[in-house]
């Protein structure tokens, strides 16, 4: 098992996410911290802090000159930052030494690369979107075709009442949607406030540039210094675990629905084990519910770091490097798995059917008690339903015959799941008009 099985090229297509790994590989963060020292030219050339050829230079110089990452890595060692030998090595590829001069000008360190993360971050962010649009509306029409199919809950493990597999589906995608839109709304602010967050060697421009660098980079301006308010990453790592927390939630319920015995869902093409021909293994759900966990582990290190010492802090910034590409990745990975599985989900309604008749029919206790309260005390109407139902466990027969011989007027209705659904198929239909709608 190698160190990092994200990147693994065994474990790559069972852990890794292509499309998200390569915003975060030393090139391309590199290009991104050139790309944030362009654009912070031309926005300080527009305020009159650097000469407008200078910045044109520089800002052309960014889109063009090639660094190697690895002729970076000695100086970030010692630095514990790779702008300082990016900014000497960009200086060095311009060959304009009367213009490199305005490189980096007034900013800082964390400046640069925090902006350049927050310019992949907003990429990352439109990838997650698509992906987890893809799984609700998919869940959205499964809620809808299914809304009236009746199938046991279970609390506790346990039979409870019916439900409807419409309604469960509509329980996966709600909390989902709820993260879409969580996730919509994140800041992904850039970074401009000098060494110690006053910004002073901008001098009174110092808002107005960084306002000008939010807008050519299409991120928020935050309007202040946020170095050590670490507000924008804390809040991002907790959408994340929150969303991988709502797919591990839906891995672990399809573990239990295709468990054998229970059979009330297949996931298509599947896991295959080593040595017994007859299993197909959930896998899929299982790589849910292991990237969820993990996502709480490492939400826990980036939340730390949220104690961040004065007006800048080398310990817990470097936390965060350890843990949020991590976080972000394996939330791509989970984003993937899910529109992959929920598109091969498929109910069994025969197992549904059994499942809701075994042991005797006792799913039904509860409309049962509520049926006979209609003519007793509800008290009364609960200990009769249990007299009933240890009837029914010690005769070996089924709820409804040893309650309709007990009570002849009682409704057959009582014992039929589809009457007994309540609200589940009106919000399974919620559900999916809800997505369809937008949200």
């Amino acid at each position: 098992m190698p160190a990092t099985p994200l990147d693994s090229a065994l474990y790559r297509d069972l852990l890794g996410d292509p499309e998200i790994a390569q915003l975060f590989t030393d090139s391309a963060e590199v290009r991104a911290m050139l790309l944030v020292l362009g654009s912070l030219a031309r926005a300080q050339a527009t305020h009159g802090l650097i000469p407008e050829t200078a910045a044109a230079a520089i800002h052309r110089a960014s889109l063009e000159v090639q660094i190697d990452p690895t002729a970076l890595a000695a100086e970030t060692g010692t630095n514990a930052v790779p702008v300082p030998a990016l900014v000497t090595a960009f200086r060095a590829g311009m060959n304009a030494p009367e213009h490199a001069q305005y490189v980096h000008w007034g900013a800082t360190s964390q400046d640069i690369m925090e902006t350049a993360l927050m310019l992949r971050l907003s990429r990352i962010r439109a990838v997650f979107e698509t992906r987890l649009a893809e799984s609700l509306a998919t869940l959205a029409t499964l809620a809808e075709t299914h809304a009236d199919l009746p199938m046991a809950a279970r609390t506790y493990g346990q039979a409870a009442v019916p439900t409807s597999f419409g309604a469960v589906t509509a329980n996966w995608g709600r909390p989902l949607l709820a993260q879409h839109a969580a996730l919509s709304a994140l800041t992904l602010p850039v970074s401009l406030s000098g060494a110690a967050g006053t910004l002073s060697a901008m001098g009174e421009n110092g808002p107005a540039i960084r306002a000008s660098l939010a807008e050519t980079l299409d991120l928020a301006d935050p309007g202040h210094s946020w170095h050590s308010d670490r507000t924008p990453v804390i809040g991002l790592a907790a959408t994340l675990t929150a969303l991988n927390g709502a797919l591990g939630k839906m891995g672990e319920d399809l573990i239990l629905l295709t468990q054998t015995g229970i059979d009330e869902v297949t996931l298509g093409a599947t896991g295959a084990s080593s040595t017994m021909p007859q299993k197909t293994n959930p896998v899929a759900p299982s790589i849910l519910a292991a990237l969820a966990r993990t996502a709480v582990a490492l939400n826990t290190a980036v939340q730390g770091a949220a104690l961040h010492r004065r007006e800048r802090d080398g310990a817990a910034w470097i936390t965060e490097w350890l843990t949020l590409p991590q976080l972000v990745m394996l939330t791509g990975r989970a984003l993937a798995t899910a529109a992959d599985l929920v598109s091969r989900i498929a109910p069994n309604p025969d197992a549904m059917a059994r499942n809701l008749s075994f042991n005797h029919g006792l799913i039904h206790a509860e409309a049962l008690t509520f049926a006979l309260a209609a003519t007793m005390p509800r008290p009364e109407a609960q200990a009769e339903s249990k007299r009933l139902c240890t009837n029914a466990r010690e005769t070996g027969r089924s709820l409804a015959d040893v309650a309709l011989a007990a009570h002849p007027d009682l409704s057959h209705d009582t014992f039929d799941p589809s009457r007994g659904l309540g609200q589940a198929p009106e919000e399974a239909r919620a559900f999916a008009t809800t997505v369809r709608d937008g949200g």
